[in-house]
């Protein structure tokens, strides 16, 4: 048997490629036969799971988190299952609101250990291992649901061995582009990698080339497909830092009002999205009263998107790793904090567009402060710095940690004003950690 840091110790021995820039995406590394010889020899869990299947660039897990918050106050077992994790490698896996124990993590760990042992020479993956787990621990604890995250494309992923019931696509943007090609369509084809004969599909907002290529797909592949904006429709009634309010008609029904503690009108839509495959789930057998709805959406939480920190000055930070998911945190800077100063706090890895973020951001700052983070796929201060000097109106600052970094944004701004901290999950997980203080989800 495992203790929890032995697992965890295990589960890091395989590579992971969430820590590396350098890699093909292509089936010699990245093949589902893996992924289903590894379930096979666990008696193939997700074969006896239903689930809900959600790929997509931009607030996939934003999406999975609301989808999970309705089911569970419709009083269903839901799994909710997401990638990655901001600080415990336990947020990842969770039933209900509860995080996976790391008793119970230990333990499916030293299962798994067996199943691979058996597949020699071939060797998983740290997100096989993971999706492994994932999948026998909802078994396990007999869900109702399982809500599945894709971790990068879709064709290839290592979820894309479930049959789900619903399909998602949230929007798809450029990103990853190493992996799932330099333009929109190449990216899309890959996400679109989850449709399957007669699947039911959700998709967000996305470019008219994209939704044509989802429909192309979904009419060979004899799949319905309804789309946020306009099979589903919302309206904003109002929207805040903290909170919003807002209307959606859905395929069934009006649900009016409803309340988000979620900031952002990207946000909106990923709760439509979230409100229209919950909707489409319902042919299925699950029943939803209108007012689980509206307690789902109360009860979500999801940090890190557009949180705001209450210190002197407040701190806010967002997971914005792409052009688009920065160029919606800009949007909401210039909507709600006009004429404020604001310190901006980035981080960005090896692989992301730095020009597409920093374009966006940069020139909304009064003042730009490049840290470090722990993560091993993350670009040099330095060479952040020599790429976005342009874009800010004042000589970007390098600062060695995050700590240093918001002391030496908290001395600029003088308790006044607003700091920004986004660019990388990473950043924000540690930043989070630091005001956690290291204490245990």
């Amino acid at each position: 048997m495992f203790s929890y840091k032995q697992a965890l110790s295990y589960l890091n021995s395989f590579i992971n490629y969430e820590k590396k820039t350098d890699v093909t995406y292509n089936k010699r590394l990245f093949n589902l036969k893996r992924m289903e010889d590894i379930l096979s020899e666990l008696g193939n869990p997700h074969r006896f799971l239903k689930t809900i299947h959600i790929a997509g660039t931009k607030g996939k897990g934003s999406t999975a988190a609301i989808i999970s918050s309705i089911l569970t106050s419709g009083g269903y077992k839901v799994g909710l299952y997401t990638s990655p994790h901001l600080i415990s490698p336990r947020e990842r896996i969770r039933v209900g609101n509860r995080l996976i124990s790391e008793d119970e993590f230990s333990y499916l760990m030293f299962q798994i250990k067996s199943a691979v042992e058996s597949l020699k020479p071939a060797r998983p993956t740290f997100f096989e291992i993971y999706t492994a787990i994932a999948f026998t621990y909802f078994y396990q604890k007999k869900v109702d649901i399982a809500v599945v995250e894709v971790g990068l494309g879709g064709r290839l992923d290592a979820t894309n061995v479930i049959r789900p019931l619903v399909g998602v696509i949230t929007p798809v943007s450029i990103d990853h582009t190493k992996q799932l090609g330099n333009d929109v369509i190449s990216i899309a084809r890959e996400k679109a990698g989850i449709i399957k004969p007669g699947l039911r599909i959700v998709i967000s907002r996305q470019e008219d080339s994209v939704v044509s290529l989802f429909q192309k797909i979904c009419r060979e592949k004899k799949a319905a497909i309804y789309r946020v904006g306009k099979d589903i429709k919302f309206k904003v009634i109002k929207a805040t830092t903290k909170y919003q309010i807002f209307e959606v008609q859905g395929l069934l029904r009006k649900y009016s009002p409803l309340f988000l503690p979620l900031p952002g009108e990207h946000q909106i839509w990923n709760a439509a999205t979230a409100i229209g495959a919950v909707e489409v789930l319902q042919d299925y057998g699950f029943m939803i009263h209108p007012i689980d709805f509206d307690h789902g959406l109360r009860r979500v939480n999801w940090p890190g998107r557009i949180q705001i920190i209450p210190e002197r000055p407040p701190l806010l930070l967002d997971c914005a790793h792409n052009g688009d998911s920065a160029r919606s945190l800009a949007s909401f800077l210039k909507k709600f904090y006009p004429g404020k100063k604001i310190a901006l706090i980035l981080a960005i890895l090896k692989n992301k567009d730095v020009d597409a973020i920093a374009s966006a951001l940069c020139p909304i700052a009064d003042r730009v402060i490049i840290t470090r983070v722990s993560s091993p796929r993350a670009l040099p201060p330095e060479q952040i710095w020599s790429k976005i000097k342009r874009y800010s109106n004042f000589e970007p600052l390098i600062e060695n940690s995050v700590k240093t970094a918001i002391e030496r944004a908290k001395m600029i701004l003088k308790k006044r004003g607003l700091i920004c901290i986004t660019g990388s999950v990473y950043l924000v997980g540690e930043v989070l950690n630091l005001f956690e203080n290291n204490k245990k989800i």
